[in-house]
This record gives C-alpha cells, structure tokens and sequence, in this order.
C-alpha cells in the first residue's frame, strides 16, 4: 500500500483532530475479555516476543483514534484498521530510531491525527504492529496542534484556566504598552535590535497581572494592496514565532495577529523618513477592563 503523501497528509491531520475517540475500535474477529467504562473493547496484552506470528499487512494512513495498547488508522479511503501495540514495537521517526518502551516517549508518542506507515504481524485474529514509522515533521505537526486543543490547553495551570474564563468573551482592553519594530522595504526578518526590543517587551508583558499580546503588522505605501497585506501578514506572523520561541511567551497569552497593510500609518508616506516608521509590527500589552487592577 502506498503511503499518504505530503500533500494528503496535512488535511488529514487536522481533520482527525475533530474525530472522537472510536466507540467501535476493536481488532479484527479478536474475542474480547473485558469491556471499559467508556465502551471501548478491551483486549487480553499483546505479547511482548513478536518473532515467529505471521506477517501481516502494510497499514498506510493516520491515527484517528487510541486507546491503551491499541490504536485505529484511517486510510486515505476511510478504511479503518484496529492495530494492537506490544513492547516489541519499534517506533521510528525520520532521521532516527526511537523504542517504544524508552520513557521520553511511553504511550503518548502516537499522537491522534500523526501520519503513520504500520508493519504488522497477526495475532489473536487481528493485528500487532511490528513497526511504526512517521516523518520528524509530521510528529512535530502533531504534537503541535495536539497541544493547542482545549484538551492541551485544559492542561495548563489551574490560573491560566481562570484567566482564560474570565476575559473569553471581553472585548475591552485597557493598552498597558505598545513596542513597536521595523523593517526593511519588502523584508519581513528581524534585526538584532528588533529581537533585543521583542524580548523586552515580552518582559514587561510577564510582569503584568493577566496581561495579553496583540500584535498587528504594517507596511508602507511602496507597493499595491495585495502585496503589502500578505507582507504586513508575514511580518505579524515573524514576531508571534520569536516571542513564542525564543523570549518564552505563551501561546494562549497571544490574542490572534493580524496584517493590516498601509493603515493606520504613524508618520507621513510621502518621505522616506514617514516610510521607514510606517514599516513595523505593534506589538501592543493588553489588560482587560474586567479584570485590570485583580
């Protein structure tokens, strides 16, 4: 069976994301011994020396669903395979080898929604992998938008949560501060000084009671308007990744970026003094009224 392709892949990534957890994964013709709480069949362990069951098929596709030492693939066609999981399973990702059992991974290394390429051997009536094979960058993927779920966010510290309940539907902020950076004509990388300010600012956001970031990017009026919204996008986007990963801002203390192209300039576009401030992205530390001063 051929693999998903990179193409394919993604969309179905994400798409599985919104997929509940399988109330039907159960191996193939296997005899249940007991049944969960949650409705899932439960079956006897798979076993731990795989050498000598007969070779199975091929499983292309991603992970829709995981239970225990089971996990559901779904293939390009919709078709769903019930693979069991032993301590003889060997996990490897892209440009290494990674053993199931080892504990930087345990049991949450197969990630719902993850692209996966499964080598299986029969057992029991139905299926144990025997290998488990994914791209570094589909993990990553995975991983990503796994911790961004309201499971992942439900992780967070019981403060974050409070926080999160208490401005969710507040539309009125009190703007504690605005740093603003630029950049170059047409260019959307950061200066060393516009990194130094970003981290700053970052710092005088985590002083803050339940203080949030809004960052908007702008640009001159060199240029027609698709070109410069899609630039003002990239040069948002730029400055949300460098406060998240490298001056340690969190995610969900990040109100949505956005690009607004040539408004709002600050100075005059009509010289190049005017452009030069007008090329920037604001990044603005946002206090909401409901709960400023708590």
């Amino acid at each position: 069976m051929n693999a998903l392709s990179r193409k394919s892949a993604l969309p179905l990534l994400l798409a599985s994301l919104a997929l509940p957890m399988a109330s039907g994964i159960a191996a193939q013709d296997a005899q249940p011994t007991a049944y969960g709480d949650d409705g899932l069949t439960v079956y006897g362990t798979p076993p731990a020396d795989l050498s000598g069951l007969p070779e199975g098929p091929e499983v292309d596709g991603f992970i829709s669903a995981r239970k225990g030492d089971r996990f559901q693939v779904t293939g390009e066609t919709g078709e769903k395979t019930v693979i069991g999981i032993s301590a003889a399973t060997e996990v490897k990702g892209a440009g290494g080898f990674l053993g199931l059992g080892s504990t930087k991974l345990g049991s949450d290394a197969l990630l719902n929604g993850l692209p996966v390429s499964v080598k299986t051997v029969q057992w029991g009536g139905g299926l144990v992998a025997s290998a488990v094979k994914f791209k570094k960058g589909d993990y990553k993927t995975a991983a990503m938008i796994s911790r961004g779920t309201a499971q992942g966010f439900a992780e967070q510290t019981a403060a974050t949560e409070a926080l999160r309940s208490r401005v969710a539907d507040i539309d009125n902020y009190n703007v504690k501060g605005t740093t603003n950076v630029f950049f170059d004509t047409g260019k959307y990388n950061l200066s060393p000084e516009a990194q130094a300010d970003l981290c700053q600012a970052a710092n005088q956001a985590q002083a803050m009671d339940n203080a949030l970031l809004l960052v908007v990017g702008y640009t001159d009026s060199t240029g027609g308007y698709e070109i410069n919204q899609a630039l003002s996008e990239k040069r948002a986007s730029r400055v949300v990744n460098y406060l998240q990963q490298q001056c340690g801002w969190k995610p969900y203390r990040m109100l949505t970026p956005t690009g607004m192209a040539e408004a709002d300039p600050l100075a005059d576009n009509s010289t190049a003094y005017g452009k030069a401030q007008n090329r920037r992205v604001a990044v603005n530390i946002l206090v909401s009224k409901a709960v400023d001063g708590m």
